[in-house]
């Protein structure tokens, strides 16, 4: 990941709040058969100032990919290409704009009912906007069945490096054309990474 200080995060309730954010990540393993990468949702377990992360796999994933070891997990935030065109006429060099956060940790393996738990959650949070929202407890014999062919994770963070690179190098006039760009209709038009943009800057 990139290395330049002035992006560093080491905020952890950054890092949560990216989580909560995105709710989608990577699991990368390695076991015998070597690297693996995997993607799948991810919730926090709210409790504390720690970070703890919540997922599942669909059998037989479970046994084909190394769970005994140290696991990393990669969160992706908005992200973008940053077109010079919106800079002053002798700034030429483009960019890509991103949040991001890696974080490393052992997966444990939840219990069956505590896996129903955390599907039941995960439905819950993804439904909630959702007008006529959607959940397992409507028919929990056949939701259980399917739960059954999972296998949930918990994976206590250990340590895990933030990067938060939107365009901190450029002056306010820069930033707000950036944004501008992002939220218009262009090519390159990217409204998540917009409003990650203005809510950085207080725009």
């Amino acid at each position: 990941m990139l290395t330049v200080d002035a992006y560093e995060v080491t905020d952890p309730a950054w890092v949560r709040d990216l989580v909560r954010r995105v709710g989608w990540g990577t699991l990368v393993t390695h076991g015998p058969s070597g690297i693996e990468a995997s993607h799948y949702p991810f919730l926090l377990e709210e409790a504390g100032e720690d970070i703890v992360l919540l997922t599942h796999l669909g059998k037989p994933d479970d046994e084909l990919l190394d769970l005994t070891g140290e696991a990393m997990v990669l969160i992706d935030g908005p992200h973008g290409y940053i077109s010079p065109s919106w800079y002053p006429p002798e700034q030429i060099i483009p960019t890509w704009n991103f949040m991001s956060a890696h974080l490393w940790g052992v997966p444990e393996l939840l219990e069956p009912e505590e896996n129903y738990r955390v599907l039941t959650r995960l439905v819950d949070e993804f439904e909630a906007p959702v007008e006529a929202p959607s959940s397992l407890r409507l028919d929990e014999a056949m939701t259980r069945r399917v739960a059954a062919a999972t296998t949930g994770l918990r994976i206590r963070v250990k340590r895990f490096r933030g990067k938060n690179k939107l365009s901190q190098d450029k002056d306010p006039a820069t930033v707000r054309s950036i944004v501008q760009h992002l939220a218009g209709t262009g090519p390159y038009a990217n409204a998540p990474l917009a409003r990650a943009m203005s809510s950085e800057f207080n725009l």
